[in-house]
């Protein structure tokens, strides 16, 4: 399933990029350029910030007061939500969704905040999800056209190759990228989802929340994508989380036989 479309300009329903933060300083001022740069009327970029050593949480707030320092009095270009406990990049998606959904979002769009997702997409994933009415938009590295930055090493490449098609076979789904990051979400899908019953903290919470959307009926569109290098820092995927990705599908598949 592909997508290709170009864009003119957005003025439908409001979107919300959520963007999880850990120790991003380095990458963040320029991530909320880019993204409060792109032509989609109403955009608006939520921060979601773990308690970031490095300052980034208060890098975020003077961000939003830059950006929003022009706009009409109860309109902001850019929140920052901060939370004490670093439990997951499940949990902070969670968060900043639930949050998204309640200031009346359209369009939930998930982000890495280290510049390895291609923000110019972003247009593209919405007309996709416009025309074709899907519930949801994968950024996806693995149909026509997609690719990986070259400077990922072998042994990446294998096993960002073997943990899709891993999952694909056990969940039994046709999504090429079920392990993505880089997603948009009609505010509707995720409301009937619920958002508070998902059981994944880490990075499988994608492949979760994929699955039981799919399950539910909704449409999933894939659009091709160059997935890059982060920009600055390092990356936050543990043994645990590796782990726990390997689990999940299995889980999902017994728990809804």
């Amino acid at each position: 399933m592909t997508e290709r479309d170009s864009h003119d300009g957005h003025a439908g329903p409001p979107v919300t990029v959520v963007m999880p933060t850990y120790n991003e300083a380095a990458n963040l001022p320029r991530m909320a350029e880019l993204v409060l740069g792109l032509p989609v009327d109403g955009l608006h970029l939520k921060i979601v910030d773990d308690s970031s050593p490095d300052g980034t949480g208060l890098l975020a707030e003077e961000l939003a007061e830059k950006y929003n320092a022009d706009q009409p009095a109860g309109r902001r270009r850019l929140s920052v939500l901060h939370r004490t406990e670093k439990d997951g990049l499940g949990r902070a998606y969670v968060a900043g969704m639930t949050a998204a959904l309640a200031e009346g979002a359209g369009y939930v769009v998930q982000m890495d905040a280290d510049g390895s997702h291609p923000v110019e997409a972003v247009p593209r994933m919405l007309d996709a999800a416009v025309a074709r009415g899907a519930g949801l938009v994968v950024g996806s590295r693995y149909v026509e056209g997609g690719s990986l930055d070259e400077d990922w090493g072998l042994h990446r490449v294998l096993l960002s190759r073997f943990a899709n098609r891993y999952a694909r076979a056990v969940l039994g789904t046709e999504i090429r990228d079920i392990t993505a990051g880089f997603n948009l979400w009609s505010a509707a899908t995720l409301r009937e989802l619920d958002l508070a019953t998902l059981d994944s903290a880490g990075y499988s919470f994608q492949v979760e929340l994929k699955y039981k959307a799919v399950r539910a009926g909704h449409r999933a569109v894939e659009i091709p994508i160059r997935f890059g290098e982060r920009t600055e820092g390092v990356s936050k995927m543990t043994l645990r989380t590796q782990l726990e990705s390997a689990v999940v599908p299995i889980r999902l598949r017994l728990k809804h036989r």
